[in-house]
């Protein structure tokens, strides 16, 4: 039986359910689905919600941005690096609108660093977010 670290980042959103934000494996790191929302923060960066929480319109760039940011965070609060991710599953909501734009900012922050990489359209996420991201890096 493998045992594994739990990871809390003290800069990443809190989860909204029962998980960490990532674990640690030998030199591999889990993370778990991180999406744009900020730690402390009831706005979601890029999201304008009307009363009932439903979404009115949101920003897939400044979500990406955000999504990223996040990402980091948790990594650098790992011991990791942005560098060291080797694999990312991306989940969009809205594959024919948002995908150029996210493909866009991906190739911006990845042109150093080129994980394997599948994205996936689903129909919704745990919150109202348009994109989210599962990412698997090494520790060195």
């Amino acid at each position: 039986m493998t045992t594994s670290d739990k990871i809390e980042s003290s800069k990443a959103p809190e989860p909204v359910g029962l998980y960490p934000h990532a674990r640690k494996v030998g030199n591999l790191l889990f993370l778990s689905g991180v999406g744009p929302r900020e730690r402390g923060m009831k706005k979601i960066p890029g999201v304008e919600l009307d009363e009932k929480g439903n979404i009115i319109s949101y920003d897939i760039e400044a979500q990406c941005h955000s999504v990223f940011r996040n990402i980091k965070y948790i990594l650098e609060d790992s011991g990791s690096k942005w560098e060291n991710i080797v694999d990312v599953t991306v989940y969009l909501t809205n594959m024919k609108d948002d995908f150029p734009k996210y493909n866009k900012l991906w190739a911006e922050y990845f042109k150093d660093n080129l994980p394997c990489r599948t994205t996936l359209e689903i129909n919704k996420l745990p919150t109202p977010i348009a994109i989210e991201l599962k990412v698997i890096a090494t520790v060195d």
